[in-house]
């Protein structure tokens, strides 16, 4: 094939891969989509430039990793695990549109981009919990360890995709696994399965019945002790089952329905809000689950209104 004339088609085949690797990188859905386009029109742009002494796939990574790279050097997302707990009142801590955070990847999209070096996205790799973990890693040494230890790249690969020496890269690995596994939640192999399981999803069907039955003690049940909800990008969580049942029940009533779904290979629920003055529900949030020994662990709470990038309905 001429590289040149079949550039565009041929690049666009990689598109979704390429999102999820920035997304990885990134912590932020929207900022994954600005740096593919990004890549796709630096690669356009040099595409003479491409002489074939590695694959396509190969130098369209090196691109976006470069980046994802300038891009992470900018003053980052504020993590959940740097904020300060809650207090009751809540509304004490006003909204903080300025705070940057995790975003939610829409399941949907993941089905699409399925990696040649993998059957599947691993649910370990694409955890909101892996997210926020790496994002404590600096831009290369976060970008090393996707390449080794998510993607399966050789050091000499990877040495190539991040412009350091393979020696460089070794090192970088070493430093970087001990730091990723400090801030992955502890029993991290319970939780790790493809698909959210049976179980799964009869304890998320428990939770919105303990919702619909406005009963805060089924709803505790529900829950480990030292459970954790968070709702960016508002700067601040709750922590405990006490705390984190009082900031729900408020909302108990008829104003709320959950539709079952999943997103970052995570069980989820889509919120879905009445107002006074409409019939219909309509899509407010994101409910994504973190399951551990058959008890909620975490909640993270993303608010959105965008029903089709879910592939969820509007209303229901």
């Amino acid at each position: 094939m001429d590289l040149v004339d079949g550039f565009a088609e041929e690049a666009e085949r990689y598109r979704h891969e390429l999102r999820v690797h920035c997304y990885r990188m990134l912590g932020s859905f929207d900022d994954a989509e600005d740096v593919v386009q990004e890549t796709l029109l630096r690669a356009w742009r040099g595409r003479e430039s491409f002489e074939g002494r590695s694959s396509l796939r190969a130098w369209l990574y090196r691109i976006a990793t470069n980046v994802c790279i300038d891009d992470v050097r900018r003053p980052r997302r504020v993590l959940p695990y740097q904020l300060e707990p809650a207090s009751f009142p809540a509304t004490a801590l006003p909204p903080r549109e300025d705070v940057p955070w995790l975003q939610p990847f829409p399941d949907v999209l993941l089905d699409r981009a399925e990696e040649p070096d993998a059957t599947v996205i691993r649910r370990e790799t694409i955890e909101l919990a892996f997210l926020i973990a790496i994002q404590h890693l600096p831009p290369r040494q976060r970008a090393v360890l996707i390449f080794r230890d998510v993607l399966g790249w050789s050091a000499r690969e990877t040495a190539a995709a991040v412009g350091l020496s393979v020696a460089a890269v070794n090192s970088a690995l070493q430093r970087a696994r001990p730091v990723l596994r400090e801030h992955l939640p502890p029993h991290r192999s319970e939780w790790t399965a493809r698909d959210p399981s049976d179980d799964e999803r009869k304890l998320l069907a428990r939770y919105v019945t303990a919702w619909d039955n406005a009963d805060p003690a089924a709803l505790a049940a529900l829950m480990h002790e030292d459970v954790r909800i968070t709702m960016p990008p508002y700067p601040f969580w709750f922590e405990g089952r006490e705390d984190a049942v009082r900031s729900l029940t408020p909302n108990f009533g008829d104003r709320w329905r959950f539709r079952p779904t999943t997103v970052n290979r995570q069980p989820a629920l889509a919120a879905y809000l009445r107002s006074a003055v409409e019939i219909s529900y309509r899509l407010f949030a994101l409910d994504v689950f973190r399951l551990e020994s058959g008890r909620i662990a975490e909640i993270t709470a993303f608010e959105t209104t965008d029903h089709q990038v879910y592939g969820l309905p509007e209303t229901v």
